[in-house]
């Protein structure tokens, strides 16, 4: 007689995808969006003219470079960590400028993805080869709970890109709170914030006349495709973009076009669609001082100092332990 019982283990992505597609309303984590075609996709949408939150930093890293780093402690040294460092295209600014200043740093890249860390460290290698760094593969989550290791010296704490916009309140504050068990009153944490502006500009940055942020979105249709054996036709969907200005709030879906079944065999699962029935896939949130100052005050940070966009678009804040 066999009494061996047979287990299912499964991937953080499959367990989104059972989840999500089996919940009222539909909805799966952007952060499957990103394998290698996902990046390529991302890196071209933050090209584009309408996306103005990579240009607006840009340009604050570019031309305030020396007032961040009066942050930084440059002579006793410090450990550079960035969370979602991507392809790193704005950070290399700001390491160029610590290495023309002879800065005493180790530069620590986190990302989830490690095909994008293989391009970045290549990338180090050719423009920046004065600069030490370390690249550190995983989640924001699973990473923070290794940041306490490094306490031998300052810590500061890069998060570009207004990543925190892409978390309700409360998981925005839960992630800020992360950060903050793991610094030291030394540490500095310096964290983009897209702020509220007009909603057309908002809309037009994630609904481009491309169809990038669309093909973007449906790179989750084609992951599922591609590794669950799925049959998503994906012309069977659109994007459509929301923003309400009174909250902020910004939010992608995947909408069917027709009452349709799709089959995941790989996960024995069969989803219905209705016609006009959403997948949520993400959330960009937008900002005020005031916002900012209390996800900050929940998480027990103070507002440093204030980094702003020539037009006001976005802000870089440097936050510390109360």
């Amino acid at each position: 007689m066999n009494n061996t019982t047979q287990t299912t283990t499964h991937t953080a992505f499959e367990k989104d995808v059972i989840k999500g597609l089996s919940d009222y309303p539909k909805h799966l984590s952007s952060k499957f969006i990103y394998d290698k075609k996902g990046d390529k996709l991302f890196q071209d949408i933050m090209a584009m003219p309408e996306y103005y939150l990579t240009t607006c930093e840009y340009n604050i890293l570019k031309h305030q470079s020396s007032g961040i780093a009066e942050k930084f402690k440059l002579k006793e040294g410090f450990d550079l960590i960035e969370l979602g460092a991507g392809d790193g295209k704005k950070t290399k600014i700001l390491l160029n400028h610590l290495v023309e200043i002879e800065a005493n740093f180790n530069y620590l890249p986190v990302d989830i993805s490690q095909n994008v860390l293989d391009e970045l460290g290549n990338a180090l290698n050719n423009e920046l080869p004065k600069v030490s760094y370390e690249l550190l593969q995983g989640s924001y989550f699973e990473v923070l709970n290794q940041l306490s290791s490094y306490n031998k010296r300052q810590k500061v704490i890069l998060v570009l890109g207004s990543n925190i916009g892409n978390l309700m309140h409360s998981d925005a504050v839960d992630f800020l709170s992360k950060i903050e068990e793991n610094m030291s009153s030394e540490d500095l944490l310096f964290m983009g914030f897209d702020q509220k502006k007009h909603p057309q500009t908002v809309l037009d940055a994630y609904n481009d006349p491309k169809g990038l942020t669309e093909a973007f979105n449906k790179n989750l249709f084609v992951r599922m495709n591609e590794e669950f054996d799925a049959n998503f036709d994906l012309d069977s969907f659109f994007h459509w973009e929301t923003y309400d200005p009174e909250t902020g709030t910004a939010k992608s879906f995947l909408v069917s076009r027709k009452t349709q079944q799709v089959k995941i065999s790989k996960l024995e699962l069969t989803v219905d669609f209705k016609a006009w029935e959403t997948i949520h896939t993400e959330i960009s949130q937008k900002y005020d001082d005031e916002t900012v100052e209390w996800l900050a005050s929940e998480a027990n940070l103070n507002i440093d100092r204030v980094f702003e966009s020539e037009n006001g678009y976005y802000k870089n804040y440097t936050f510390k332990k109360k």
